[in-house]
């Protein structure tokens, strides 16, 4: 079981941050099905600690850039990511711990979100209330669905399959679309993983 010293060891963070985040990361590694198997929880630690600046950022830092131009009404992107309103692109800018990014992407996790917490859970009252993520994209940098999110999306793209090959290249594509911070992933993944063992 994740504790809060190996988050703050991993992340080298402070142990209330580490605090903070304990009862989260540990929902999402149960979420995704991580929370038994160090290599994959090493991966999935990795992955998240990277896209969020090791836990710092739950909202995409806006510019915006000329990528972020790109998800604003108008651009094949923009389309794509369901983004057909003025000021969608910025409105559904990515968020959560592995970014949620564009209006239709946002609607998914609302729905995907509400069916993978029913799953396993006896009375429906032990569950949370699953925010309307399009409604309310705010919520997506809540610590909780920060993370449940990133558990979600780990779970719905089948990344275990990557993680137990240890297929970290192929991995980290599947979450950034590239190869984007590779070393440091993966010395994330080396730190998590001897941390895990202690």
């Amino acid at each position: 079981m994740l504790t809060a010293r190996q988050i703050a060891n991993i992340y080298a963070c402070k142990a209330d941050r580490a605090e903070m985040w304990l009862p989260h990361l540990q929902a999402a590694a149960r979420l995704c099905d991580v929370d038994e198997d160090h290599n994959r929880l090493a991966c999935f630690l990795a992955q998240v600690g990277h896209e969020s600046g090791r836990l710092r950022y739950t909202r995409e830092i806006w510019g915006p850039t000329a990528q972020q131009k790109r998800y604003e009404y108008g651009t094949p992107l923009a389309k794509s990511l369901g983004n057909f309103r003025p000021g969608d692109g910025k409105r559904y800018m990515g968020r959560g711990l592995i970014q949620v990014t564009g209006r239709v992407n946002y609607h998914i996790t609302t729905q995907r979100m509400r069916e993978a917490l029913k799953e396993g859970v006896s009375n429906a009252n032990d569950l949370p209330d699953v925010p309307d993520f399009e409604d309310d994209p705010e919520a997506l940098e809540r610590p909780m669905w920060a993370a449940l999110s990133a558990g979600l999306y780990w779970k719905l793209h089948k990344l275990n399959l990557y993680a137990d090959k240890h297929d970290f290249v192929t991995l980290t594509r599947r979450i950034n679309g590239g190869i984007n911070g590779l070393a440091d992933r993966q010395a994330l993944f080396a730190t998590a993983f001897s941390s895990l063992l202690d």
